[in-house]
């Protein structure tokens, strides 16, 4: 970066100050690191969770570990705007930051996937801050003109984040120990430098400060949301222990519901200090983009904390592996984002792009419903590649089909409803595809041994007195009789493969549901995306910008 970072006086388009060009450097590698960290741990943990599940026994609680981190990163998001105008901005981001890093070092130390969860939970508090506050403070330095050659550095952190995630993941949790503590833990510890230096950068080189406004607080809202996620959340993770019946599950829905109404209630009431205001989703190009949005964060987010399931458990891969085959998918997000990009700036047209891409990725969904434990690697790899292309032209465009339906006046809160229902919908995506696959996994591991004696080589190993003794041998025949191990999938390293292949066919049946259903909810978002009729005039803004506004962007309130 050369360019010289000069502002004049506060305006809605100009920064509050002039930065010369060393110092707004430094500044934006601070922020970069920030933005670097929170969105390396929305990816690290996917090839590394496995391991993790397996060493504090937990594999069926793993939905927890990623959920607990989204939910309270999207509910912050709004709240660190507002803090940060009344408080300033550096006191709150370094607030932020410390409340990320100790959430992670906690992580790094948790005993059990419970408390795991937990402390995912506390690092998605300062992640809010760290996502939507580099956007706040980069509008006060930066004037408008200059602002979008920024934004897609922000741009390309998620970029790097994306490819770098699960590979790093995937080595530390290939590790045995390093540095006297279990491999798997340094996917945490690692972010302590990080933030470290950004708290560092931030702290001592951020001085200007935008004129300090109160602003009312929608907590009724904030506290209906939790009341109506959390319930919901734990409904759907618990179901399939306790049956969708039972009165407790039955309890938490209508909570979940009663929540609902509350949050829409408050919603109303709120009025301009609203989370979501209301009158947003009387235009109905709004409402229906949001619920594309929604169905394709479910889809997405659910099918493919599936997927590193079946490359570690079902294909046998490493952590590191796994990490490298996610590879060809965020290519594919890559090499859309310029594709799509150009395209749209040029002739201003989106709603072609948005649906190429949803067709590409039910495509890609729908072929991985076909994985079994046989299909040959370079099939997944290249099924991965086309839903990485398709999701780099959905949500390449998402937030501006979203924008043709929002009012000048709401156009800050319908940028961030675009990832606030990504989120959303991504929370319930991971928490129901993975209950769904745990609630399935017995029934259909049960049912692959029954068919079992059919194969020689499976019924000469369980005649084999030295085969049948060995202890990971014996988990195995114990699921014979319904008694599948869901919480450590360890054994399987240790296992006769002749043992093991009913098992693995029914874990791949078992995923092929989830994908089927993912499926099914991106052909409904096709068909919603397709009713809008395509706003057309001037060429749109560039993907590369609305990418930017659409994390977490300045929330001023």
């Amino acid at each position: 970066m050369t360019e010289t970072a000069k502002t004049g006086a506060p305006s809605p388009d100009s920064g509050a100050g002039t930065v010369d060009a060393r110092r707004m450097r430094l500044i934006m590698l601070g922020l970069l690191l920030g933005l670097f960290m929170s969105a390396l741990d929305q990816t690290i943990i996917s090839a590394a969770l496995r391991t993790i599940a397996d060493d504090l026994g937990g594999l069926s609680e793993q939905a927890w570990a990623n959920t607990s981190y989204m939910i309270t990163s999207v509910i912050t998001t709004a709240l660190y705007g507002k803090l940060s105008d009344i408080y300033g901005r550096r006191p709150v981001y370094c607030t932020a930051v410390g409340v990320f890093v100790l959430g992670s070092v906690l992580c790094a130390l948790a005993p059990s996937m419970t408390l795991l969860a937990v402390f995912r939970g506390i690092q998605g508090v300062g992640a809010g801050g760290l996502m939507s506050l580099a956007f706040a403070i980069l509008t006060d330095l930066v004037p408008l003109a200059e602002r979008s050659r920024y934004q897609a550095w922000f741009g390309a952190v998620f970029g790097v984040a994306a490819v770098i995630g699960p590979v790093a993941g995937g080595f530390f949790a290939g590790l045995d120990s390093f540095l006297g503590a279990t491999g798997w833990r340094w996917a945490f510890y690692i972010n302590v430098p990080i933030g470290l230096a950004a708290a560092l950068l931030i702290g001592v080189l951020v001085r200007v400060q935008p004129h300090r406004t109160r602003h009312k607080f929608d907590i009724a809202g904030l506290l209906a949301l939790v009341t109506c996620l959390l319930p919901l959340l734990f409904a759907v993770e618990q179901g399939p222990k306790w049956g969708w019946g039972d009165g407790g599950t039955l309890a938490l829905f209508g909570l979940g519901v009663i929540g609902l109404a509350l949050f829409l209630l408050a919603q109303k009431r709120a009025g301009g200090a609203a989370l979501l205001p209301t009158p947003m989703f009387r235009n109905p190009v709004f409402s229906v983009y949001n619920g594309v949005n929604i169905l394709v964060g479910a889809a997405v987010f659910g099918a493919l904390s599936v997927l590193p399931l079946y490359l570690q458990i079902v294909k046998g891969l490493s952590p590191t592996q796994a990490g490298l085959m996610m590879l060809p998918q965020t290519l594919g997000i890559v090499v859309a984002g310029r594709i799509a990009g150009p395209y749209v700036t040029k002739t201003g047209r989106y709603k072609v792009v948005l649906l190429s891409g949803l067709v590409l990725m039910v495509i890609a969904t729908f072929w991985f419903s076909t994985l079994t434990a046989d299909t040959a690697l370079w099939r997944t790899a290249v099924a991965a590649g086309v839903m990485g292309f398709g999701i780099g032209l959905c949500w390449q465009v998402m937030l501006i089909a979203i924008q043709t339906g929002v009012e000048p006046r709401y156009m800050g809160a319908g940028m961030g409803s675009f990832t606030f229902f990504r989120q959303i919908g991504g929370t319930a995506g991971i928490a129901v595809f993975l209950s769904m696959f745990f609630g399935a996994v017995t029934e259909k591991v049960t049912a692959a041994y029954r068919d079992a004696p059919s194969d020689p080589a499976y019924a000469a190993a369980v005649h084999d007195p030295s085969v049948t003794g060995q202890a990971a041998n014996k988990v195995l025949l114990g699921a014979r009789d319904g008694d599948v191990p869901l919480d450590n999938s360890s054994f399987l390293d240790h296992a006769d493969a002749r043992l093991a292949k009913p098992f693995l066919h029914g874990m791949a049946e078992a995923m092929q549901t989830v994908f089927v259903v993912s499926g099914v909810m991106l052909v409904i978002a096709l068909v919603l995306a397709a009713i809008p009729r395509e706003k057309r005039g001037e060429p749109a803004a560039a993907p590369g910008d609305a990418e930017g506004a659409g994390k977490p962007s300045s929330a001023k309130g």
